[in-house]
């Protein structure tokens, strides 16, 4: 039997759980990603905020545990790249701004295409991370959020990140985030900065 506390992060996809763990450790966390406990569900993200979507998926999860009577802490995250010069889109549509779900080639060509001609290329990355127990799924959700000030470069660089890494160089740096290894991103990152400041 494990003496360590359950923590679902709210997502199917595993490498998020490497951005938790580098940070929270393993040594009091066993991680379980959606798939790993059977939640199947279709979650509308409708929200017109980062922090808004964090918590609808963190509610559905924890509801979902709370009938099967799991219990654990539940960590949903919604985040996204906010361009200053275009009123801070691509926003909550971060990953289907192209208008398909998870392009990030025509996503980084719509973003560039959308900046032609501006020179403020000033934006963010930014996180929400919304945080709660199955144990108490009607208590108000606890949001953490992180964010990390750069700017937009002309051309995608890198191959080690996803999203809008190839385009995002971070302030103080000429190199983006797809040229930058984890345990060097992980410590400028917006999710980065939200999870340092969780307390569980």
């Amino acid at each position: 039997m494990s003496s360590k506390t359950l923590l679902v992060i709210a997502t199917g996809n595993a490498g998020k759980i490497r951005d938790f763990a580098g940070i929270l450790g393993n040594e009091r966390f066993e991680y379980k990603t959606l798939k790993d406990i059977g939640f199947e569900g279709d979650i509308e993200e409708n929200a017109d905020t980062f922090a808004g979507n964090a918590k609808i998926k963190a509610k559905a999860v924890a509801d979902f545990l709370h009938e099967k009577k799991i219990s654990a802490w539940v960590l949903a995250d919604d985040s996204g790249l906010e361009v200053f010069a275009l009123g801070g889109a691509p926003g909550v549509y971060s990953a289907r701004y192209s208008g398909v779900h998870g392009n990030d080639l025509s996503n980084n060509e719509l973003l560039l295409k959308n900046l032609e001609n501006i020179e403020d290329r000033s934006a963010r990355y930014y996180c929400a991370l919304a945080l709660l127990h199955s144990d108490f799924p009607e208590k108000e959700v606890q949001i953490f959020e992180g964010e990390c000030r750069g700017r937009i470069g002309y051309e995608p660089v890198g191959t080690l990140g996803f999203g809008y890494d190839p385009l995002f160089i971070p302030d103080g740096f000429s190199t983006t985030f797809a040229q930058m290894e984890i345990s060097e991103k992980k410590n400028l990152s917006h999710r980065g900065n939200a999870i340092r400041k969780l307390s569980i």
